[in-house]
């Protein structure tokens, strides 16, 4: 049964520790996540952006999957089914659909819109008992046509946000989507902990977790992270697993690759990636 966010990461922020948000991408990815979660005994969230919410055919199919899977392979460790960088249309569909998580993006907008939106949000989701991340100052990088420049946010927007009740802030810290690049100036602990000041209890969100040296990663579980999202380094180790295997040249047999033969060396490589995460977050047999 999925979820809310809201006792593991209370429990995580608690703990010193934090618990992973692995994106989701199709069937293979959503199985080698839940099983990696179940084997370690960690609490675990799986991420669905619209994009890949339309990729997979709906949010309502991306549940059914969720649930259909969880139910057969007796997964039995903390999972909620959460909404990344998500409109305010984007978050309703996901409710209306059966997330148990959703998260509102309204970085983009004035902070007075973001306040105003976030507010709404919290009604419904209080309502329903459902989990709710907020952002304030935008994440760089790209993801699904969300473009943000990496800039840090404002401790007081922040304590704005946070003062409506939301389940989970995502603070910009200067933290990027996708690669970091050689020049990257890291990420802004002073920032970091002026939010973690403003916000008390509130567990904190890091995006961008691919690339993050782990020293970092430790300093900012330290100051109050609780959620970590790693996306792009499962991508690419999907991606490399697979281009292995059709280099290879197995299975071919004259009609063609197998696609359960093609698809096993990246389900297991997002194995290793997300136990590696779990491990490195502390979020192992913390379920």
């Amino acid at each position: 049964m999925l979820v809310s966010a809201k006792d593991m990461l209370n429990k995580a922020k608690a703990g010193k520790y934090a618990v992973g948000q692995f994106n989701i991408n199709n069937l293979e990815w959503t199985k080698a996540v839940l099983l990696t979660a179940q084997e370690n005994n960690s609490p675990v969230i799986l991420g669905v952006s619209e994009g890949a919410g339309k990729y997979m055919g709906g949010y309502k199919t991306i549940v059914g999957m969720v649930n259909g899977l969880m139910e057969e392979l007796k997964i039995t460790v903390p999972v909620a089914l959460h909404l990344d960088h998500g409109s305010f249309e984007g978050a309703h569909k996901c409710i209306e659909a059966g997330f148990s998580s959703v998260m509102f993006d309204g970085s983009h907008y004035p902070i007075a819109e973001n306040i105003e939106k976030t507010k709404s949000l919290v009604e419904t989701c209080g309502k329903l008992g459902l989990s709710l991340e907020a952002e304030v100052g935008s994440i760089g990088g790209e993801e699904d046509g969300v473009v943000g420049a990496g800039e840090c946010a404002d401790p007081d927007e922040c304590k704005a946000i946070a003062d409506l009740g939301v389940t989970m802030l995502a603070a910009g810290i200067g933290n990027i989507h996708g690669k970091y690049p050689a020049n990257w100036a890291g990420l802004s602990f002073d920032t970091l902990a002026a939010v973690s000041e403003k916000t008390g209890d509130m567990p904190l969100v890091l995006h961008g977790g691919t690339g993050i040296p782990e020293d970092m990663i430790k300093k900012a579980i330290s100051l109050g992270v609780a959620k970590i999202n790693v996306n792009t380094e499962c991508q690419l180790s999907f991606a490399e697993a697979t281009r292995k295997y059709i280099e290879s040249g197995k299975d071919l047999e004259g009609k063609g690759f197998d696609p359960r033969k093609l698809l096993a060396p990246g389900f297991e490589a997002i194995k290793a990636t997300v136990k590696e995460k779990m491990e490195l977050f502390g979020s192992v047999n913390q379920a």
